[in-house]
Order: structure tokens, then C-alpha cells, then sequence
């Protein structure tokens, strides 16, 4: 069953099916109900159509990475800190270092 927050952001993609913010918004939503194949799906789908939106990059990326796949999820920070630096998104390009290195430097 949908939580009331998904059905109004499916309302909202009706009128503005490709809108990356709402795409972005019900992948969050999805991860937030642990659906995390449906979020992935999403994700999976902002990267091919709005490569420019950068949030997705950080949340897709720990999604993948707590899936225990560290080589994607590094490649999709890395994907995502050139996006953000190309668009002097400073703030997103800082988490996404910060989520890299964690990563990198993690001593599992």
C-alpha cells in the first residue's frame, strides 16, 4: 500500500512525468520504505535523463553501497562529483567527496 506522500507525488508526475526533482522525491520516498529496487529503478532512470541533477548521485550511491557493491557505488560518486564540480554545485561535491572517501578509507 502507498503512503500518501507517493500518491501525491505520482499526481504530480502525471502533468510532469520527467521533472528530476519529483523523480528524485519518490526514489527518497522508496528508500525510505525500504523498496529500495523500485528507488534503484528511479535513480537508475534520473542518471540516463537528467545527468545534470546532482542530488540523485549521493543518495543512489549509498544506496548501492549499504547493497554491498562498492565499485558501483564508487563510480557513481565519482560520476557525481564531476556533475558538481561542471555545475559549481560546491555543497553537493563536498558530500559526495566526503560519502567517496568514507568509502575509500573505510577499513572493513
Amino acid at each position: 500500500m502507498e503512503n500518501s506522500r507517493i500518491k501525491q507525488i505520482k499526481t504530480f508526475l502525471n502533468d510532469s512525468p520527467e521533472d528530476a526533482f519529483l523523480n528524485y522525491a519518490l526514489a527518497i520516498e522508496y528508500l525510505g520504505l525500504d523498496e529500495s529496487q523500485k528507488a534503484k529503478e528511479i535513480f537508475e532512470k534520473l542518471i540516463e535523463n537528467n545527468p545534470e541533477y546532482s542530488a540523485t548521485y549521493y543518495h543512489f550511491g549509498k544506496m548501492i553501497l549499504k547493497e554491498g557493491n562498492k565499485e558501483q557505488a564508487q563510480q557513481i560518486f565519482e560520476q557525481g562529483i564531476k556533475v558538481a564540480d561542471k555545475n559549481k554545485e560546491l555543497h553537493a561535491a563536498a558530500e559526495l567527496r566526503s560519502a567517496l572517501n568514507e568509502l575509500l578509507y573505510d577499513e572493513d
